[in-house]
Order: structure tokens, then C-alpha cells, then sequence
């Protein structure tokens, strides 16, 4: 009798079946996803929001759309609170929940007050997958992906490979769920995750609280992973109970005959603390093996490391001693509950006494926004990145660590192993947190839409214009870079440019100027032009503004060895043709300024011819390329980028 039993299903494809509109679930095939909810931030969320009034669509079709203020929330001048005023408008007219500024940061909110076991997610920053840590499938993606899921379009992605990280044993005292992360970056590198979810399982899972998950999700942006994800088991239900929110949880894990792309196993109890060294999340080293370095400042807090559990821990640290004279220690909770409840059981008393400078509950320093150490400083920080020049000093040394490490090591002004304090007491979480959403603004009705005006402030531009894809792109080469370009290279953050990211013109003369400050210039100056890169170009932050300034300055097309996942899209989004040598070596075949010259383009994307050819007219090589378009990505380029593509479709 033939056995026509189905192999068990990962927790991915679980969630992934259940919400699949396009597409089958083929490994390496483009899929279509239906979105349950959404979320912005204020440095991604007024592009967004722009690019959703210009599809014309009244208003929000998901399940629940939130637009946080975390990112620009330093007041320097106008544009900020310009944009704050201008999102939440928006955000009021268009049926969109608001988080005013101070409530929190977005995905530690959206853990706490929105998130459900098994919907889907995606939010305009790629720390998204913070809400795998209760048992969502939560990605990072561009702002105009985000408008067209709330106007009620899929989400599309390419069907990921699932790796198994199977945890067994059980945390030693003062090791963190932040070592588990970066022993997971150790083994598999910033883009060891490309085009994969990593999906957590095993018995160590158990004693992992939900803040913990969430830390190791969110950290798997890092490894450029599409998500990562944990079951919803008893923990996740008890968590979600003392959120007052019990009724959205759902028991969710893998099949027991599950099959997997990958498996990996981590032993919890054999991990020791670690930090990640300058200047990339995935240069791990132990803190034994670094030893007492001296350093200059601590920073707590981030979307990574800001929860109740993680403050409490520090404050049992500090209790009744002072910050080392020669180190400045910021403390940013996550959300207003976490900063609620500090105050309330007397932890905030006790971080204030020791000479912690408490911050407002927003992303701060993690983005460059304050807080910059002093040159040359050496910086610990519970954040998720450490690129070069992130922190606003451009020679500062940052490691990540572990709460626990950063606490210990504020105090005796070298780098110190917490495993040093002593017997760690048995941190829980409160049966109940404190819940006041009095921070989070409710859309009006559909049929008071009308009566709602949306504010705009001068910093606040339209969406660059685009073209449809031209028949031959003819031009030079305005810029070569190497490998592991991030967003942060291409479009740097920080408190300076930050508050021009409503104005792409503005914000379009800082583009790569960490790389080289004449690149605006120059670009401008050649009026098109292609941009030539490494491996993994794009890796970080899923900010769309990295394709969306190049648009303006005229770059046509991209050239690399291999993209990052978000960025490669956000391309594709903005009408950039993005390319992919067939040879590493023919790299060394192209420089600045050569002239390039890619015939028969459109056509050939038209009839789906995936391999083009990039002739350099100015040392007469002729470059074989890869142009990888699925038949929807396809589309988009031909219209000149997502927005054009959704206009007509909606027409």
C-alpha cells in the first residue's frame, strides 16, 4: 500500500502556508504573502506614509497598523517634529495606531502591546524579526513593501531555506541571551542568514523568557537571515498573560518530522559571555580572551537589550555602587512600560544613584543619535550593530555586549566578565506589567476621514520621480566599493542627517560621503550612472532612503558580487537595476569612471534573458552579468519601480 503520508512541517512553513497568496512553497521561488500587520518608524515612516497617500488608498486594509516615534525624536530643529505632526495626521486619517514620541521604541512596543503568535509582520526596519520572539513571522522591509501591504498588497519574498538551531542545556549565571546571538553570528557570519529563516527549537528553548527570544531574533537581522523565530509554548502564553492580552496567544511549534535546510545545535550551558569587536557584528570574541580593556563609555539599552528583565539585571548591579569616574553610562529602557515600572519597584532610584545618565525610551545613541564617545573611545553597548562610524565618532571602537557585561563594566572601567559579581539571583518577570497605553493615539473612524487635515512641514518632499526602464543604459562608473557595504555607508545616519530624511533631495548630498565625500558631486555632475560593488552589498538597516538617494542622483544601475536581501529589493523598488557578476574576478575588470555600456536591457527583461552583457568602452572588456528578475520583479523594474508598478495595478 503506498504511504501517502506529508513530511512534518517547520514552524515557518506552518505560518507561511497559512498566509501564502502567490506562489507555492518551492525553495528559492518568489512567494506572495498576505500581511496581518505592519509597523513604521519616524525615520523610515514619512517616506512610507507619502508613498501610501500616492496609492490613493483610503485607508489601511491589515489587521492592525502602527506607526512608531523612536528614531528622530532629538528636536533640534523644525523637521522632526514636523515629521512626528505630518505621521501622525496621516496615521489618524488612514485608520494607522500612533506611538507618540517617548512611548518607546517599535519593536519592543509591538512585543509588549501588538504582537500575536503565527501573523505576519513587516515594518519599514530591519529589526523586525524582534517579533519572532513570540512566535510571528516578522520582517524587515522597505518602507514603499510596507505601503502596498497596508493598501492590501502581498508581500513578496524569495521561499527561504529554514535552518534548525537546536538549544539544549540551559544559561550559566550572568551568560545572556546576547551571547547566544553572538554565538550564533560566530558560526555563520553577517551573511551566513542570507535567504533563510533560523528557526529555535529544542529543550534550552524552554528556559528562555520571551525578552530573551526577542534579544536573539532581533540580533538575526545581523546575520542577514530573512527572519528568525521561536515556538509559542507555555512561556510565550504567560508572557502574553501578564500583558493582559492572553486571548491572542496560540500554542505554535514545528512538526516533530520536520525537515530542515540546515541544522545547527547550541549548547547553552557551555557558552561563555562574549562581545562582538569593532567593526562588524560577527568579529566575535570571548571577554576572557579580550581581557580588562579599558574603556571610555557604556551604553544599555536598544531594541536588542531594553526590557524589564534586562533593566532589572542592571540594576542589581549597580545597586548601591558608582559609575567608574573615567566612564559615561547611558541607560535608555525600552518602552514607557519598562521606564513605568523602573520607577514604580524603585530601579530607576538605584540606576540614577550609581550616576547613570537615564535617557528617554527611543533607539538614541543606537543610531547615532547622541551619545557619541570620545574620540577614539572605546564604547560597550547592549545594541545590534558596530559598523564604522555608526556611533558618530568615526575612530570610536564599539563592542557589543551582553547587558550584564556592559553593568559590571561600567564599574570598574575595563572590561570585566559578569561571571565576577557573585551568585546571580533568579530574575523573573512581574505576573502583571503595568498597562497604560495613554501613549497610543486611535485613528478615527472611516467616516470621519474627511475631517482630519494632514500637516505638512517644509523638510517634507515628494517621492523622486522615475522612468520606466530604458532599452540601453549608457554611462559611467561613478563610484567602486568594496565588500560588506551597509546602509550606514550609503546612507549614514546619525543627528545631523537623520531629520532630512523627508527630503531626498537634501538628504541625497551625505550619500556615501562616508565612503567618499565628492560621491554627491560627482554623481550629479554625470547626470546617470552605474555604482560597482563587493560581496553582500547593503547589509544593515533595511532603510530604503540607501536606494532612494541614489535614484535622485541618477545611478541606473548597481553592480556587485552579491546583495544583501532588503537592499537588493529596495532596489528593484526604486526602478534601479540591480546586477550580479557571473565572475567574482571580472571585479577587477571595471574602475571609477570607466564608461559602461549595457544594451538591449529592457528587452532582454522583457523575455526574461537572465544574463546581460556590461561592455567597458573604456578598456574595451566585455563583462558578463547577471540580471536575476522573477515575472513580478520584473514588472516593476519595466515601470520604473514599485510605486508606478502598484498605480497602474490598482488602476
Amino acid at each position: 500500500m503506498e504511504n501517502n503520508k506529508t513530511k512534518g512541517l517547520t514552524l515557518t512553513e506552518k505560518i507561511i502556508k497559512n498566509h501564502i497568496v502567490d506562489g507555492e512553497m518551492i525553495k528559492g521561488t518568489e512567494i506572495g504573502l498576505r500581511i496581518d500587520q505592519t509597523l513604521t518608524q519616524d525615520a523610515t515612516g514619512t517616506m512610507a506614509y507619502l508613498e501610501f497617500e500616492a496609492m490613493g488608498v483610503p485607508r489601511v486594509k491589515t489587521e492592525r497598523s502602527v506607526a512608531y516615534i523612536d528614531h528622530n525624536t532629538l528636536q533640534s530643529g523644525f523637521e522632526n517634529a514636523d515629521d512626528h505632526r505630518f505621521i501622525g495626521s496621516v496615521a489618524k486619517k488612514h485608520g494607522i495606531y500612533f506611538s507618540r514620541p517617548g512611548n518607546g521604541i517599535c519593536h519592543q512596543v509591538h512585543l509588549e502591546r501588538f504582537g500575536i503568535p503565527g501573523k505576519t509582520l513587516i515594518g519599514s526596519d530591519s529589526h523586525t524579526p524582534t517579533g519572532g520572539g513570540i512566535g510571528m513571522i516578522a520582517i524587515g522591509a522597505g518602507g514603499l513593501d510596507v505601503a502596498v501591504a497596508m493598501g492590501g498588497g502581498a508581500y513578496y519574498i524569495t521561499m527561504p531555506k529554514i535552518v534548525k538551531v537546536e538549544l539544549t542545556g540551559k544559561l550559566n549565571p550572568w551568560v545572556a541571551a546576547k551571547d547566544v546571538i553572538l554565538e550564533v553570528l560566530r558560526r555563520l557570519s553577517v551573511k551566513g542568514g542570507v535567504g533563510k529563516v533560523i528557526e529555535y527549537c529544542g529543550e534550552g528553548v524552554k528556559s528562555l523568557s520571551v525578552p530573551e527570544r526577542a534579544t536573539i531574533t532581533n540580533m538575526g537581522a545581523e546575520l542577514g537571515a530573512t527572519t528568525s523565530i521561536f515556538p509559542s509554548d507555555e512561556i510565550t502564553k504567560k508572557f502574553l498573560k501578564a500583558q493582559k492580552r492572553e486571548e491572542v496567544w496560540v500554542e505554535l511549534s514545528a512538526d516533530p518530522d520536520a525537515e530542515y535546510d540546515e541544522e545547527l545545535t547550541i549548547n547553552l550551558s557551555e557558552l561563555a559571555p562574549l562581545a562582538a569587536c569593532p567593526h562588524s557584528p560577527d568579529n566575535i570574541k570571548s571577554v576572557e580572551e579580550i581581557g580588562p580593556m579599558k574603556i571610555d563609555q557604556v551604553c544599555i539599552g536598544s531594541c536588542t537589550n531594553s526590557s524589564l528583565l534586562d533593566m532589572m539585571k542592571v540594576a542589581h548591579i549597580l545597586k548601591g555602587k558608582t559609575v567608574h569616574p573615567d566612564v559615561s553610562l547611558s541607560i535608555a529602557p525600552g518602552s514607557k512600560q519598562v521606564l513605568n515600572m523602573l520607577a514604580e519597584n524603585g530601579a530607576l532610584a538605584i540606576m540614577i544613584d550609581a550616576g547613570a545618565r537615564i535617557l528617554e525610551s527611543a533607539c538614541g545613541p543606537c543610531i547615532g543619535m547622541g551619545q557619541s564617545p570620545n574620540s577614539k573611545g572605546i564604547s560597550l553597548r547592549t545594541f545590534n550593530r558596530n559598523f564604522e562610524g555608526r556611533s558618530g565618532t568615526k575612530d570610536g571602537q564599539i563592542y557589543l555586549v551582553s547587558p550584564e557585561i556592559a553593568a559590571a563594566s561600567a564599574l570598574t572601567g575595563v572590561l570585566t566578565d559578569p561571571r565576577t559579581l557573585g551568585e546571580m539571583p533568579d530574575f523573573k518577570l512581574p505576573e502583571e506589567f503595568i498597562i497604560n497605553d495613554n501613549m497610543i493615539a486611535l485613528p478615527v473612524d472611516e467616516k470621519d476621514m474627511d475631517s482630519v487635515e494632514i500637516l505638512r512641514g517644509p523638510n517634507i518632499k515628494p517621492f523622486p520621480e522615475t522612468a520606466p526602464l530604458q532599452e540601453t543604459i549608457d554611462c559611467g562608473c561613478s563610484l567602486k566599493v568594496g565588500d560588506n557595504i551597509t546602509t550606514d555607508h550609503i546612507m549614514p545616519a546619525g543627528a545631523k542627517i537623520l531629520p532630512l530624511r523627508s527630503n531626498i533631495p537634501a538628504i541625497s548630498n551625505y550619500c556615501f560621503t562616508v565612503c567618499d565625500e565628492k560621491f554627491p558631486e560627482r554623481a550629479k555632475s554625470m547626470g546617470q550612472s552605474i555604482i560597482v560593488g563587493g560581496v553582500n552589498y547593503g547589509q544593515g538597516s533595511s532603510r530604503e532612503h540607501a536606494a532612494l538617494a541614489p535614484l535622485y542622483l541618477g545611478v541606473k544601475a548597481v553592480l556587485v558580487k552579491s546583495f544583501a536581501r532588503i537592499h537588493r529589493a529596495n532596489l528593484i523598488n526604486a526602478g534601479i537595476l540591480p546586477l550580479t557578476f557571473v565572475s567574482e574576478a571580472d571585479y577587477e575588470n571595471i574602475a571609477e569612471g570607466d564608461n559602461l555600456v549595457i544594451e538591449g536591457v529592457r528587452e532582454a527583461v522583457i523575455n526574461g534573458v537572465t544574463e546581460l552583457t556590461v561592455v567597458n568602452k573604456t578598456n574595451g572588456k566585455s563583462i558578463p552579468v547577471l540580471c536575476e528578475l522573477t515575472g513580478r520583479t520584473k514588472d516593476i523594474m519595466l515601470a520604473g519601480g514599485l510605486l508606478d508598478y502598484t498605480r497602474e495595478s490598482l488602476k
